[in-house]
């Protein structure tokens, strides 16, 4: 257990993103609610992804965490979650095909509520208002009794998420995620885009081995792994409060777990050593994820890593790297060098989405050539070094919205205001999160390819 640490001593230190409740004794009686709830995510899950982390930290998986922005009360629903869950399994086959690796399936999803600002204020129409927090703090609606930050949303936001990890986990473990039904994941939509065809003859690959498999008496119905999957939520762990109240003992090894998800991770906005979200992040025993932008440095990190995973285990620590595709290249190779000089063990995963933010006709959009730019970079730069480009972090929804540009359906920027649904950031909809996916799986088979052939020569 960490030295002086309680589930509550971040409360004693300086802390960023912090929402002005106008009701203190509201606020606290809404903590204390929260703390008589059932956790949401067990240890042992924890722990089970935390094992799997390892496996990509040692080179041996790959991370695939994606899902919205920032959550939403109004757009709750099966359907939509129906349709995030396909077209994330749809990437995950896409992955683990061209990797020939275990794919890690992590959600941001089920508690993804909370976000941090750049400004505590918006200006609309000459009209200063409390900046959009995201639901489980106030309410996106531009008046001014939206925008108070009220403590009740948080058990909104909990039994939303404790609704949404019962759907998650009934498709995950129920048979929806079967790979003998793999065709019928295409999503509407997909059958009429360019990407049709070559999930089609990819699903048609992994049907004739399915096939082989049940031919030689291996098969969905005697082999649990060929009908369900692992999947994993997380969010980031802005809202300390409320990710105290759901701070638990486990009863088997006595150590802290934060149970409002299985991973969480700490914001580039608020990683400050002596403030109070490391303060928190180094008690809980949750693999944990550390966002990485331009303005960190090699020491900076060293430190936090050494704050964050004292024990240097494995699997513990995800860098989730956010430069931009025009920065990447001058600030992650020291990063890199750094964290192999000292022998620190950390999963590298590229989030190729919040440094590549542009405004067109208004909207704050990302496109997506940038977005595989910054992730061809990181790939590039990860096999210069000799280190594992150990997963993506994305921002991704499985509907057909019209949010980020291009893509091979292009969407243009005269066509963002036909479906830009987000209530925060900018996501790739399901068909450009399948392309992506796509590049990246011929991008890891060509690393696979000359590596295999760099040891046949030498």
């Amino acid at each position: 257990m960490a030295q002086n640490w309680t589930p509550g001593s971040w409360r004693q230190k300086p802390i960023q993103q912090v929402p002005e409740y106008p009701d203190a004794a509201a606020l606290a009686a809404t903590e204390a609610t929260l703390a008589t709830y059932p956790p949401l995510v067990f240890a042992g899950e924890a722990r089970r992804l935390k094992k799997q982390l390892a496996n990509v930290a040692e080179g041996n998986a790959f991370l695939l965490q994606g899902g919205d922005c920032a959550e939403s009360f109004l757009e709750h629903g099966a359907d939509n979650i129906r349709d995030f869950f396909r077209a994330f399994l749809q990437m995950a086959v896409v992955l683990t095909y061209g990797a020939q690796l275990p794919v890690v399936k992590v959600g941001r999803i089920a508690g993804q509520f909370a976000k941090p600002r750049s400004s505590n204020v918006e200006v609309l129409d000459g009209v200063t208002l409390p900046s959009y927090r995201g639901d489980i703090i106030n309410g996106i609606e531009f008046n001014e009794g939206s925008r108070i930050p009220s403590p009740e949303r948080q058990l909104d936001a909990y039994r939303q998420s404790a609704a949404t990890l019962n759907l998650l986990r009934a498709f995950a473990m129920g048979g929806y995620a079967n790979l003998e039904n793999v065709h019928q994941w295409m999503l509407g939509f997909i059958k009429d885009s360019p990407q049709a065809d070559r999930y089609r003859k990819l699903a048609d690959r992994i049907s004739e081995t399915m096939d082989f498999m049940k031919a030689i008496g291996i098969s969905a119905e005697n082999n649990p792994s060929l009908r369900e999957t692992d999947f994993f939520t997380s969010h980031e762990a802005l809202l300390l409060g409320y990710e105290e109240a759901l701070t638990r003992i486990d009863s088997t090894s006595g150590d802290w777990y934060a149970t409002s998800g299985h991973m969480i991770w700490i914001g580039d906005r608020t990683r400050q050593l002596d403030h109070a979200h490391v303060e928190y992040f180094r008690g809980i025993k949750n693999p944990i994820g550390l966002k990485c932008g331009p303005s960190l440095t090699p020491d900076n990190l060293i430190e936090l890593i050494d704050a964050l995973n004292p024990a240097n285990e494995a699997g513990r620590l995800t860098l989730i790297c956010r430069f931009g595709h025009d920065k990447v290249a001058d600030s992650l190779p020291k990063l890199i060098r750094a964290v192999e000089k000292e022998g620190r063990k950390v999963v590298w995963s590229c989030d190729p989405m919040h440094g590549n933010t542009i405004t067109l006709n208004h909207y704050k959009t990302r496109p997506f050539e940038r977005i595989l730019s910054e992730v061809e970079s990181f790939f590039q730069i990860h096999r210069a070094e000799g280190t594992h480009p150990g997963g993506i972090h994305i921002e991704m929804t499985g509907k057909d919205v019209t949010e980020c540009t291009g893509g091979a359906r292009a969407v243009t920027a005269d066509s963002l205001s036909d479906r830009y649904h987000t209530h925060c950031d900018p996501r790739l909809n399901a068909d450009q999160a399948l392309e992506l996916a796509f590049l990246l799986s011929e991008r890891m088979k060509s690393g696979r390819d000359e590596k295999r052939l760099a040891i046949a020569n030498a």
